[in-house]
This record gives C-alpha cells, sequence and structure tokens, in this order.
C-alpha cells in the first residue's frame, strides 16, 4: 500500500516581534510557520545538541522558542529556505526536559546547504520542546538575523529497530568536554573522562556500570581539548595518558599513577584530530596532530625515564618524515591499508584540497599514493573519514563522508598476489551514500548491532547500517549524536556518550567478543596491532585506534559482532612489533584479554631473522640469525611480561647475561640498523 505523506506548510510568514532571549521565557512557536530570527543576543546554550555541537568553545549568544504539539509528528526545523537567500551559516538545538535539567532532544549544524540547518524528529502531544539557535558561526558583522521553518507531518514510524538505546542522564558528567570513553585503570573496562581547566574528571566503571567520579587537579597552564582528544598510555605506567588538542597547541596530560602532570610543548599547532600512533616503530607512542593551516606536526617519544618528546613538522623540519605538505589537515586515520604489517596514514582534508593516503615503507619514509589509490577526488569537503572492512573481505575500505556536500565509498582493491598498488573502487552509486544527504564533521565505524558488519554513525541523529552486501540503510534515532564510543556497562553492546547522557545500547541475541591488548615488546596498549577473527562469517577485521573521526576518543577494545554464530574459529592479534598471537575455538560473549607473546611456544621461531638458544635457559642466551640473511643488530631488551624492560644491551658479539633475572617467560627484542624490531619469547629457568 503506497503511504502519501502529507506535510503540512503554513503558507504565511509569521513575524515574530522579538524572540525571548532566555530559557526561562522563550518564544512560543504555535504550530508550523516560518519565523524570523533577530540578531542573536540572549542567553547562550550551553548544552550543545548539534551533530557538530561537541567543539565546545565559549558562545556569545542564543535566541530561543518553545513549541507544544497538540498531536503526535514528525517535525522538522530548517533554515534551508528561500527566505534565506544566500542561506546562513546556523546551528540549532532542540531539548526537552525544564531549564535547570535540560535534555538534548536532537539538533543539527550543516545539514543543508551552505551549511543552513535541517533537523528532523518526531514529537509527542503535549511534550514542549525548546529550540534554540546559537551564533557560533556569526560574527558581528553577519549576526543581522535569519528566519527558519517548522513543519509538521505524519509521525514516520521507524523500521525495526536493528538495536535500541536507553538513556542515563548523569549530573556528575559536567566537566567542559565530555569527550573520551577508555580504560584509564588498567581493568580492559571502558570509563568516562572528562577535561575541564585544571582538572581531568574520570568515572570508572565498576560492576553494573559506570562509578562516581574521581578528581585529579592537574597543575600549571595548559590548552584544553577544544578540537580533539586521544588517549594512550605513552609512558608505559599501566595509566592513560591524553592529548588535548587546541588551536594554538597541544598539552599532553601525563600519568604518574595516582596523579597526573600537565606537559605543555609550547609549538604554535592549529590542532584539528590528534592521535598516538607508533610512528617509527620503536615501541613508544608518539604524538601526532594534524594542522589546519600547514604542514602535519607530530612528537618523537624518546622512551626512558622522562619519555622526552621532540617536535617534527613535515616538510620543514630537517630529517622529518612526509605526512603532506599543505594544510587543510581535519583529521587522521592510523590503519594497514596494503596488509603488510606497518601502519599507513589517511589523511581527511577540509578547505578544497583532497584527501591523502601515506603508505608506510618502513624506516620512517612515508610516500603519498593518493592518486595511484584513486582517492583523491574534487571537489570535496570532509573532516573526518569512516574506515573499515565493510564487506569483511580482509580489506580496509574508504567511506569518505562529507561535512558538506556528497558521500564517497570506495572498496579496497588489494590483491596479495602481486607487488603493484591497485586503485580502489568507487562503488558510491546505489550504496544508499549518494542519497544520504545528512552531513556531520564527525564520522565513525563501529558494529553496533552485532551482526558481524561495521554500521556508521554520523549526522542527522541516525546510524547507517550495513545491509551486507555493500549497501548501507539509515535507522533514525531522535536525539543520537555522535559522540565517544565504548561498552560502559560490559555488556558486549557499544553505547554513545552524549554530553552528559549515556545512550546504552539495548542488547538483541546477537553474539559478540571484545579483545583488550597488554603490548611488551609493543606499545603497552598495543596501538597499531591488527586483530581478526575467523568463523563461519569468513574473516573480519580492527585495528586499535587512538583517535579516529575528527573529535572524540573511543574505546581502545576491539568489539567484534557474529551474529548468530556459536563459536570463534580462530582469533588472531598481528602486534606491531610483528608477533602474531593465535587463539583457537574462542567461546563468544567474553572479552578476552591477550598479553603479548602470551600463546608462543617458548621455542618457536617466530620472527623469520633469529632464534635464540638455549631455550629454557638458565644462564645466557646465545642469538642466532636465520640463514643467509645480512642484518645487522643494534642492540636488545629483555621485556617481561608486564610490558617493563629488565635488561638492556648494546654487545651482541657476545652471549646475553640472563642469570640475575627472575625465573618466568620473556621477550627478547632486537633491534637493527634500521631500526626495526624483533621479537623471540624465552624462558628463564
Amino acid at each position: 500500500m503506497k503511504k502519501i505523506t502529507l506535510i503540512i506548510t503554513l503558507l504565511f510568514m509569521v513575524q515574530l516581534s522579538k524572540a525571548q532571549d532566555s530559557c526561562a521565557s522563550p518564544t512560543a512557536i504555535p504550530g508550523p510557520g516560518t519565523y524570523t530570527v533577530g540578531v542573536i543576543n540572549g542567553t547562550a546554550p550551553t548544552l550543545f545538541c548539534a551533530d557538530n555541537g561537541a567543539i565546545q568553545q565559549a558562545i556569545p549568544g542564543g535566541e530561543w522558542y518553545i513549541y507544544t504539539p497538540t498531536a503526535a509528528h514528525t517535525v522538522t526545523v530548517s533554515t534551508d529556505i528561500t527566505a534565506n537567500t544566500p542561506r546562513t551559516d546556523t546551528r540549532v538545538h532542540v531539548y526537552t526536559g525544564t531549564c535547570d535539567a535540560l535534555t538534548c532532544f536532537a539538533g543539527d549544524d550543516d545539514a543543508g546547504a551552505d551549511y543552513s540547518s535541517v533537523v528532523t524528529f518526531n514529537v509527542t502531544a503535549g511534550t514542549s520542546y525548546i529550540i534554540v539557535f546559537d551564533n557560533r558561526w556569526l560574527d558581528a558583522a553577519h549576526n543581522n538575523g535569519f528566519s527558519f521553518r517548522l513543519t509538521e507531518a505524519p509521525v514516520v514510524v521507524p523500521p525495526t529497530l536493528p538495536v535500541t538505546y536507553n538513556s542515563t542522564s548523569l549530573a556528575t558528567i559536567n566537566s567542559t568536554f565530555n569527550i573520551c570513553v577508555v580504560d584509564v585503570d588498567g581493568d580492559h573496562k571502558d570509563d568516562i573522562v572528562g577535561v575541564s581547566n585544571n582538572n581531568l574528571r574520570v568515572h570508572y566503571q565498576g560492576a553494573g556500570g559506570i562509578t562516581t567520579p574521581t578528581d585529579y587537579p592537574v597543575a600549571g597552564t595548559h590548552f584544553m581539548p577544544n578540537w580533539s582528544m586521544a588517549a594512550g598510555d605513552y609512558n608505559r605506567d599501566g595509566k592513560m595518558d591524553f592529548i588535548l588538542g587546541a588551536g594554538s597547541g597541544l598539552s599532553v596530560w601525563k600519568s604518574n599513577g595516582t596523579s597526573y602532570t600537565n606537559i605543555t610543548p609550547g609549538d604554535y599547532i592549529f590542532c584539528q584530530r590528534t592521535n598516538f600512533a607508533d610512528l617509527n616503530d620503536d615501541g613508544n607512542l608518539d604524538i601526532f596532530s594534524c594542522h589546519d593551516i600547514a604542514p602535519n606536526c607530530y612528537y618523537l617519544n624518546g622512551g626512558g625515564t622522562d619519555n622526552a618528546l621532540t617536535f617534527y613538522q613535515s616538510n620543514v623540519t630537517p630529517g622529518a618524515m612526509k605526512f603532506g605538505t599543505i594544510g587543510g589537515n581535519y583529521s587522521t586515520l592510523f590503519t594497514d591499508f596494503d596488509n603488510d604489517g606497518d601502519t599507513d596514514v589517511f589523511i581527511s582534508k577540509c578547505s578544497g584540497p583532497p584527501c591523502e593516503l601515506h603508505r608506510n615503507d618502513g624506516n620512517g619514509v612515508y610516500t603519498d599514493i593518493s592518486a595511484i589509490a584513486g582517492i583523491n577526488v574534487t571537489p570535496i569537503q570532509t573532516w573526518s573519514s569512516a574506515i573499515g572492512d565493510f564487506d569483511n573481505d580482509g580489506d580496509m575500505d574508504v567511506i569518505i563522508t562529507a561535512s558538506s556536500g556528497t558521500h564517497k565509498y570506495f572498496r579496497n582493491n588489494l590483491d596479495t598476489t602481486n607487488t603493484t598498488e591497485e586503485a580502489f573502487t568507487n562503488i558510491t552509486a546505489g550504496s544508499g551514500w549518494d542519497t544520504n544527504t545528512s552531513t556531520n564533521i564527525d564520522n565513525v565505524t563501529y558494529d553496533f548491532d552485532n551482526d558481524g558488519f561495521l554500521d556508521v554513525l554520523g549526522g542527522g541523529n541516525k546510524i547507517m547500517y550495513n545491509q551486507h552486501n555493500s549497501t548501507f540503510a539509515p535507522v533514525s534515532y531522535p536525539g543520537l549524536m555522535i559522540g565517544a564510543i565504548g561498552d560502559l556497562n560490559d555488556d558486549g553492546f557499544l553505547d554513545i556518550l552524549n554530553g552528559s547522557t549515556i545512550r546504552y545500547a539495548t542488547p538483541n541475541t546477537n553474539k559478540w567478543i571484545k579483545v583488550a591488548l597488554q603490548g611488551v615488546q609493543s606499545n603497552r596498549n598495543g596501538i597499531g596491532a591488527r586483530i581478526e577473527i575467523h568463523g563461519a562469517w569468513g574473516i573480519q577485521i580492527r585495528d586499535i585506534r587512538s583517535g579516529e573521526g575528527f573529535e572524540f576518543m573511543s574505546s581502545l577494545n576491539a568489539h567484534f559482532g557474529i551474529g548468530q554464530a556459536t563459536t570463534i574459529d580462530q582469533v588472531i592479534i598481528r602486534w606491531p612489533s610483528g608477533l602474531v598471537d593465535t587463539y583457537n575455538n574462542v567461546t563468544p560473549n567474553q572479552r578476552l584479554l591477550v598479553v603479548e607473546g602470551a600463546t608462543l611456544a617458548a621455542s618457536a621461531f617466530t620472527n623469520g631473522v633469529f632464534s635464540v638458544y638455549p631455550n629454557p635457559t638458565k644462564d645466557v642466551i646465545n642469538i642466532q640469525l636465520k640463514d643467509n640473511l645480512s642484518v645487522t643488530l643494534k642492540s636488545a631488551a629483555v621485556y617481561d611480561l608486564m610490558g617493563r624492560v629488565v635488561l638492556t644491551t648494546t654487545d651482541l658479539d657476545r652471549p646475553i647475561n640472563v642469570a640475575s633475572l627472575a625465573t618466568g617467560t620473556y621477550i627478547l627484542s632486537i633491534t637493527d640498523s634500521n631500526n626495526k624490531n624483533y621479537g623471540q619469547k624465552f624462558v628463564k629457568e
């Protein structure tokens, strides 16, 4: 039966003499119509509901309205109308609740043409909805008013939801920036991290969910994460450290076990996306930052006791790695596109230039293969891209998700039978991305319904669900916005943090597995590791990434849905060090903790370069190179299974004395003259 949707549009302009300037006395909207907003000079909102609203900078003003429908409707509020010619860059927030306890219900920033706003949501008769326009994007010269239209239509009944959400608001999640979900204390459960001036607030996850907060004062002058936040254990103390990216530089909050120290290097960077990544494969996490108006920047981690940071800028600092030569860099995503075991870099670009793909060729060399890959399309405006194996064929695909304009979907054509780089294939047409008009600065990919295929959360208060055939279908959730993502009640389904509201996923019957990593030779979080699960579905892959999308920091645990499958044939972890751990016949619905090297037999010849003997040993170990290899070994380090360095040496011409080590299992890491690492497990008796 054909459904006919009748949109009721008021045919005359309603001129409001003066919009009210606060939540306490908003202007009433009697029904559908077009309304004029004057100069935005009222009370500024402090709770941001628009998709881009998580950029929580000071907002000078706001204009407040209240709408109470007499019947259930599907309502659209839009500034993408002919009354605004040319269109005005606007941002709108929709709340329910009272002024002292507002809750985000919907919102939009740039879904319309030329950054105008369009937001659609279902309303209930008798419920009041507060609608607020702020002047985030209006300077004094352009703050001269605009119009918006409210329309009502019959309620659109959504299809059966793949997963539903229950919202819980916690008043104590009230930091200035609530944009991070990650395991802070090393128990491999996701916690909530908030940042305010000189304070880090952590809501730890206990039995049954999130607990009361713990505050950590942080002394000193620092930047706030106005643009992005990233997390990783860069000093290897078992606790999480944080990057705070701002418009003039970045700060690092380093854990000291029970407190935090502020490190603000002082180099000018117009930070966009920030990341932790091991750029030079030395086992230490380095710090990367996109630069909006110049080539990208990074700090190499010197390790040791002080983890000294050395600043480099691509194409500027002598000897710097090459991550592009111009600005317009808005988001970096570290992933292995060519399945060669090292991490490549995808850079989403705004302001005109095309996106870039930099292939990691080893020894600090990155090669721009954007043209070869065919992803350097123009024109496109994107602040972030969703990257994952959307078709479960074992390689990473790309959805360049637009912040304005149209999306592009590229399938990876990796062919491991030759050494030639193959171009990606543009499969946008008919994929659902060609008809998705919702845009957003932040877009991320996760398996939200645990069906075994990656979905995408972006703009328009909806999730684009993977239909298992390289197509996606939208499902709307009123008020749902992108935010930090993790499993906040340990039930195997991914939850979403929107401001002070936790959107807990209601589990369906699909099964799952989470994989938590503890690096030994590699960085402690396993950032840069590739995880594969094999089963009836074929193969699924995930990379461990510190920072994806544009702004938020989400869980460092790898999450997989497996639908109705009852067993997982193999879980394979390919560590940045080159070590590979394998688990067979794994039971679903569990969190699997993997310590690097845990599954390797002590006598296994694991690295293809050297072996050690005797193994087990009591006093010394000898290094034996594989035949016909011309490798120059430079240094060696021995790690215990907690990731601590217990012995180092540069004298590799003689046996390594391990007599002083306690009985147990260790990993010997050898570094060659090209700074490449190789690992081998051994047992000390």
